[in-house]
């Protein structure tokens, strides 16, 4: 049985990856923030504004689809 997933260089190359993605994915919103007319996050967490954070949510899966493919 091949478990290279104990290896302590996989394990902490996965993290290191993870954190990347996390942070690419960050500064994409950020991005995509500041080119919007408003403000992102006011309008969905206090207007609440079901239909951009529908745009929002598919936005954040396709941003993190590209960045798995690629770090992968």
């Amino acid at each position: 049985m091949d478990q290279h997933w104990l290896n302590p260089a996989a394990f902490v190359g996965s993290i290191v990856y993870a954190l990347v993605g996390v942070v690419i994915f960050w500064l994409c919103f950020i991005i995509i923030d500041k080119l919007t007319p408003y403000d992102l996050w006011l309008e969905i967490v206090e207007k609440h504004n079901r239909a951009l954070a529908l745009i929002v949510a598919a936005m954040c899966l396709g941003v993190s689809i590209i960045v798995a493919a690629a770090i992968h």
